[in-house]
C-alpha cells in the first residue's frame, strides 16, 4: 500500500517505517540546534512532507481495515 503523495518519487520513502525513521532523525537534528537556518528550513519542509506521507498511509490502512471489518460482519449465506 503506497499513498498518493506530492513527494518527489526519488524522495518518497520506501516504507512507512522508513518515513518514521527519517522523520525521527530530522526531529533530532532540529532539536540539536547545531544546524543552520537554511538546513532547519529544509529539514522542516521534509518533515512536513514525511508527516503528510505517514498520515496518508495511515488513512489508507484504516480504510482497508474498515473494509475488511465490513466484509467479515456480513451475514453468511450458508
Amino acid at each position: 500500500m503506497s499513498p498518493k503523495t506530492a513527494l518527489n518519487p526519488k524522495a518518497a520513502p520506501k516504507s512507512f517505517e522508513a518515513a518514521l525513521r527519517e522523520l525521527e532523525a530530522l526531529v533530532n537534528k532540529l532539536e540539536s540546534g547545531e544546524i543552520t537556518l537554511e538546513e532547519s528550513l529544509a529539514a522542516y519542509q521534509r518533515g512536513s512532507e514525511l508527516t503528510r506521507y505517514c498520515q496518508q498511509f495511515l488513512s489508507q490502512a484504516e480504510q482497508v481495515i474498515l473494509q475488511l471489518d465490513r466484509d467479515q460482519l456480513k451475514p453468511r449465506a450458508d
